[in-house]
């Protein structure tokens, strides 16, 4: 018999109670629901071992993959929060030292969110490990289910509209 997940036992209980329900999106839904929980898990650990929060991380690695400083507006498109958020949180990373609000040139009214020195030095000691650790959250699959796996997701969020 294959493997059965938490997931299963759920739809074994539906299906025993209403058996006119299809159940297959349900099921699907569920997976990555607890995916992502589990995954979120895995990845606040290795961060906290490191002194940051997973979104000080995505933050800071979005400012370094990008090279250039970003608006906040750019900034919270890449990071998918809301302005007011992302507020409090480069409040935060200036508070820390990881981060710097520099004036835009010509646009008094703008200012650019840039890596400190300090904030690349981090971004930069912690990227090798939190890629490691993605392989070892993924070691469950071989690299066709990777492949596969990795399309039909971006298949299921060009649908939903994340297309940037």
């Amino acid at each position: 018999m294959r493997d059965r997940d938490a997931v299963d036992d759920f739809l074994d209980q539906w299906a025993a109670l209403r058996t006119d329900l299809d159940l297959g999106a349900m099921g699907t839904i569920g997976r990555i629901l607890r995916l992502s929980r589990l995954v979120g898990g895995h990845l606040k650990d290795y961060f906290a071992e490191h002194g940051m929060e997973t979104w000080e991380f995505d933050v800071l690695a979005t400012l370094r993959r990008n090279g250039t400083p970003l608006t906040a507006k750019e900034l919270a498109a890449s990071v998918m929060i809301g302005s007011a958020a992302l507020t409090n949180r480069i409040d935060r990373l200036v508070a820390r030292g990881l981060v710097a609000r520099e004036p835009v040139p010509g646009n008094r009214r703008s200012l650019h969110i840039a890596l400190t020195d300090e904030g690349r030095d981090l971004v930069d000691r912690t990227v090798e490990g939190h890629m490691r650790n993605q392989q070892r959250i993924l070691a469950g699959l071989d690299d066709d289910d990777r492949e596969d796996l990795s399309r039909i997701l971006r298949t299921l969020l060009v649908s939903l509209g994340d297309t940037r």
